[in-house]
């Protein structure tokens, strides 16, 4: 590959100005927009268990319902990351991070003013929702664009603003409803994220032009063998871990842990998820990211197995550091492995189209474990529900070819 660079670079003297942007200060500068956007967007959409029970208080709504909220808020970052990957691609991602700016503050403002539970469908699931497909796969496709030699470093980096902003987030939505309440506290993120976000449109440009073009387009991409297993996959992987997310706190709780404590597995969840991205990110710029990937499919997995015959808050701890390290790992190397397989000529909109599995998961996941639960009266089928996309989420990785770079 460096060899075919070199070569273009002697040939053209645009490529060779182009070349030199890659992996450079201003690269790095993208990749710290992508960390801010994904902070500011997840850390929101993360911190909803903190605004889970005052609102179902206020609104006298049930557990289905108000959880509902934050299952639609997945499921439309989930479908719409293809979209604001595809305009991204076309017009660059600076008019769809305003644009996701304007949606998420609007969205967050709106809420605080809601008479009816209903009524947040609209506007925290839809402005939340939108806030999250902007500033994630239009920034992840960023990020892979302007890096060449140091591009799962960069990745890992950038996503690591989600686990940052899952540890932030929810602490401190708690901290502020307890002294503020919940719709004060809407307001303030709302115009906080808005902000945020507008600063980070503000300061992401598109990358440099390519010296080589992608070795498939997007059709070719959608339609491969490979595509459909990692879309498999995905989807799967979602399941297995949203349920957690979801459930892990009150399942602490059921088992003495004070309420504090079982809230905290959630931000250590995010915690070892930010480890997960930088180290598994860095090591795989020297490794098989295909290879890496699936190891860290296998970790999800077996992690499942301790949290199935857990019976100690301490084996919660380790179950959780597990699930974040591999979780983590598996979140920072998919949009890598996507552009060593696909090329990065259109990589938002393929990781848009793979990341719609993540909201069919989203709606697979957390909901069929409830249903499970209410009808058996323990979360140990539900565990063995999610143990089980896991497992399939990473036979299907089995058949992958290695990939070889095409960029």
């Amino acid at each position: 590959m460096e060899e075919q660079i070199g070569n273009s670079a002697a040939d053209d003297p645009e490529t060779a100005r182009a070349l030199a942007m890659f992996d450079s200060a201003r690269s790095w500068r993208m990749a710290a927009a992508a960390f801010v956007a994904m902070f500011a967007t997840y850390g929101i959409a993360y911190s909803f268990g903190a605004f889970f029970k005052p609102m179902a208080e206020e609104f006298g709504a049930g557990r289905a319902s108000t959880s509902t909220v934050f299952s639609l808020t997945v499921f439309v970052w989930g479908i719409l990351g293809w979209f604001a990957g595809h305009i991204s691609d076309r017009f660059g991602p600076r008019l769809v991070l305003i644009a996701g700016a304007v949606a998420m503050g609007a969205g967050l403002i709106a809420t605080s003013f809601i008479n009816h539970l209903w009524t947040g469908y609209l506007t925290y699931s839809i402005g939340v929702g939108i806030g999250v497909a902007s500033g994630y796969v239009p920034m992840l496709a960023v990020v892979g664009g302007w890096f060449l030699r140091r591009r799962n470093l960069a990745l890992g980096f950038a996503v690591a603003g989600i686990g940052c902003g899952t540890i932030v987030g929810a602490p401190l939505a708690a901290a502020m409803i307890a002294r503020l309440g919940w719709r004060e506290t809407v307001l303030i993120l709302g115009i906080g994220a808005m902000l945020l976000l507008l600063g980070c449109a503000a300061a992401v440009e598109r990358p440099p032009i390519h010296v080589t073009p992608s070795a498939i387009d997007v059709r070719q991409a959608i339609r491969s063998p490979d595509f459909v297993l990692l879309y498999i996959n995905w989807a799967l992987f979602s399941i297995a871990l949203f349920v957690p997310i979801v459930y892990l706190p009150a399942f602490a709780h059921d088992y003495g842990a004070s309420a504090v404590a079982a809230a905290a597995l959630v931000g250590l969840l995010g915690g070892a998820s930010v480890l997960g991205r930088l180290c598994l990110g860095a090591i795989a710029d020297r490794m098989s990211t295909l290879r890496l990937l699936q190891g860290c499919g296998l970790m999800v997995a077996i992690s499942y197995l301790i949290w199935l015959c857990v019976s100690s808050y301490t084996l919660m701890l380790g179950f959780t550091i597990i699930l974040g390290i591999s979780y983590g790992g598996f979140v920072a190397l998919s949009p890598a492995m996507l552009a060593e397989k696909f090329g990065i000529a259109r990589l938002g909109t393929v990781i848009g189209v793979i990341y719609t599995g993540g909201g069919v998961g989203a709606l697979l996941g957390p909901p069929i474990a409830g249903m499970i639960i209410d009808r058996t009266g323990s979360y140990r089928w539900a565990i063995a529900y999610s143990m089980v996309a896991a497992a399939i989420a990473f036979a299907v990785l089995i058949p992958i070819a290695k990939p070889a770079r095409t960029d």
